[in-house]
């Protein structure tokens, strides 16, 4: 099977809005400016600001590239223990069922890829009538 192309930015935001009862928050006050993604409230999927928690190693500079992807305990544990991926978090998310990833490194998976993530974020947040409505769809 032919490998899609690589994920970008833009994606996420088409992959995001393209789910049931998905709004985009381009003023969230964790990161004015930075949109995020809430299914009936609910974040799943934001870019936040740069904080102290997540930075460069060689220059101690914080990232100002960071996603968050909602997941459960399991996705997090494969996705993070998975050194083939991008996906990373740090002590302060630790207990918190998200993983973190830089918009720089987006290219290291593919829009299938980002689909699955963005997909079960929304299914970790979402009702559980809607989640199981979107599943039984066709």
């Amino acid at each position: 099977m032919a490998r899609t192309r690589k994920a970008r930015v833009s994606d996420v935001e088409e992959l995001a809005l393209g789910l049931p009862e998905v709004t985009r928050d381009p003023a969230d006050r964790a990161a004015p400016g930075r949109p995020a993604y809430q299914v009936r409230g609910k974040t799943f999927v934001f870019f936040r600001e740069p904080r102290k928690d997540a930075f460069d190693p060689d220059t101690g500079e914080p990232y100002d590239d960071v996603m968050a992807f909602s997941c459960t305990a399991e996705d997090k544990e494969a996705l993070v223990g998975d050194p083939g991926t991008p996906f990373f978090t740090t002590p302060h998310w630790n207990g918190y069922n998200a993983v973190l990833l830089l918009e720089r490194d987006l290219g290291r998976i593919t829009v299938d890829e980002l689909r699955e993530i963005v997909t079960d974020a929304w299914l970790a947040k979402a009702p559980k009538r809607l989640a199981a409505d979107f599943l039984a769809a066709p």
